[in-house]
């Protein structure tokens, strides 16, 4: 009777080794189970994570091969040229920085991701810029096309003394005309200080030099000035501010009196912003007029 007795709570205590056991082997497994499949999904993120790298560098070397491309276009302005060289630099120190990481540095490459899409938008803007270039050449070319058809129909109707006398007049007309040949922008706050900031803009300061001419007549000349934004419009624009030009009367953003001699002049001039509207970012231009002719055009950038 006794042994029984003891024999009853020893079966008991191996009852319950037995089901301690089997509920540590359960939650060995279990944890096993979630090891296995949780270095699977680190495996499938690194994966993903270096497909993604390899498909940015892909996009990196395609913007690359743009701008070697247009860095090879007849682009007959040195202000875009320089901009497109700066631009094409650094999409190649991007493109080195981001081989250089390491695809499981998700933060990095999400940010050189941004970069490329800021880069890309940088870039559409100077294809705007070549294309109205392109398109200004073109639409000059096809006037000289036509000038050239009327000169020959003069020829024909005309003595060669006629021809020779006209030919003269255009060329000396031509060697006569102003040009500017240079033209800086300095950006001025409220207090005419200068600023590098967007949002304290509150005038521009444009200055220029028009080039020696001693063919072209002296005396008080009249500069008119046009400052275009990034949506096209103009800057400045009133119905009373008009001027001739090409026997069209067209507006103004600002002019200015000075006395031209035949040797090289210096001018400032300023172009006040409207508080009341916000500065966009992206490509101006400023075109300079005198006697009727455009004389300089140069484009310029305001960044945020």
């Amino acid at each position: 009777m006794n042994n029984n007795v003891n024999r009853a709570p020893e079966a008991k205590n191996k009852k319950t080794v037995w089901i301690i056991i089997v509920v540590l082997v359960a939650a060995l497994g279990a944890l096993a189970y979630l090891y296995l499949d949780q270095r699977s999904e680190m495996t499938e993120l690194v994966e993903q994570m270096t497909i993604e790298k390899e498909e940015l560098e892909e996009e990196y070397e395609d913007l690359a091969i743009q701008f070697d491309g247009y860095q090879q276009m007849d682009i007959r302005n040195d202000s875009l040229q320089d901009l497109l060289s700066r631009e094409q630099q650094r999409v190649q120190d991007l493109l080195e920085e981001l081989r250089q990481t390491k695809a499981s540095n998700a933060r990095k490459i999400a940010e050189l991701k941004k970069e490329l899409a800021t880069v890309r938008a940088v870039m559409m803007d100077y294809v705007r810029q070549i294309d109205s270039l392109n398109a200004t050449n073109a639409r000059l070319t096809e006037e000289n096309i036509m000038v050239k058809e009327e000169n020959q129909l003069v020829k024909q109707q005309n003595t060669q003394l006629t021809n020779a006398n006209a030919q003269l007049t255009e060329t000396v007309e031509r060697a006569s005309m102003l040009e500017i040949s240079s033209c800086s922008l300095t950006m001025l706050n409220k207090n005419d200080k200068k600023t590098r900031m967007v949002s304290h803009l509150h005038k521009l300061q444009f200055d220029f030099v028009i080039a020696k001419n001693i063919t072209c007549t002296p005396g008080i000349k009249h500069l008119y000035a046009r400052v275009i934004a990034p949506d096209g419009s103009m800057i400045g624009e009133h119905d009373d501010k008009l001027f001739a030009f090409e026997n069209l009367y067209i507006p103004y953003t600002l002019t200015q009196q000075f006395e031209y001699t035949g040797e090289a002049y210096s001018g400032t001039c300023y172009c006040p912003m409207d508080e009341d509207e916000e500065v966009l970012s992206g490509f101006y231009s400023i075109d300079f007029f005198c006697d009727g002719n455009l004389i300089g055009s140069f484009p310029f950038q305001l960044k945020k």
